[in-house]
């Protein structure tokens, strides 16, 4: 259970993009993107508990939206507005007093960011929250859009690393890699699961076979594979 202990006054918490769509069974599927929402709830709880304000974004396409392979972008249609692709996954537990941030409604661009032409850092920032918590779907995409923006913006930006999956594993390794140059904190071990391995065969996410052993955040235990860290 998350403790209210790893909240700070002038929190807040923003969880990006955990709607039916990026979970299995949907249209653009995060695998095992649902997996992240009884760790997401947890957390989500214990802000409560800490009188931290959330904050939780969707995707909310138009039918016929530039980031659609149709329209000449990468992705299939997903998360359409007023579609039950679009809703919140339905175990996710958000509070009564949670503020949604609707992106990725424009003609002319994608808005993987929930900062991107939204107003949220002004409006955090007329609240005086200075620090943000940020986790969602997915990693690679909207999750590192978000954190990297919060910080552009001048917030503190922890990622909690159990609490998001990438479209891509290697992606999302690099993401995690990117933010923390940044100077974006990375708190909790990213979930084994999401590098599945072959049967019989052992794998070390935090140890990919292209990179020296590394550590997604300064708590992280190393593992026993006889590499360093």
């Amino acid at each position: 259970m998350i403790s209210g202990n790893h909240f700070k006054p002038n929190d807040a918490m923003i969880i990006v993009d955990v709607q039916v769509d990026f979970c299995p069974g949907g249209a653009l599927v995060v695998e095992q993107g649902d997996r992240i929402v009884s760790v997401i709830n947890d957390w989500l709880q214990a802000a409560q508990q800490a009188g931290v304000p959330v904050f939780a974004s969707r995707d909310w396409h138009p039918r016929e939206h530039i980031s659609f392979v149709s329209e000449g972008g990468k992705w299939p249609p997903h998360c359409i507005q007023d579609t039950p692709g679009a809703a919140f996954h339905p175990d996710l537990k958000l509070p009564a007093s949670t503020i949604v941030i609707t992106k990725g409604v424009r003609f002319d661009h994608d808005q993987n960011s929930a900062f991107d032409e939204t107003g949220l850092a002004t409006y955090l920032k007329r609240k005086g929250i200075q620090r943000v918590l940020v986790a969602g779907l997915a990693l690679d995409v909207c999750v590192l859009a978000t954190a990297m923006d919060a910080h552009h913006a001048g917030f503190d930006v922890v990622l909690l690393a159990d609490a998001t999956r990438a479209v891509v594993v290697q992606d999302g390794i690099e993401a995690i890699s990117k933010l923390r140059r940044a100077g974006v904190a990375v708190i909790g071990a990213a979930r084994a699961e999401q590098a599945a391995p072959a049967a019989g065969q052992e794998t070390c996410l935090k140890a990919p076979e292209w990179a020296e052993h590394q550590r997604f955040s300064d708590e992280d235990m190393g593992c026993d594979d006889g590499r360093a860290g």
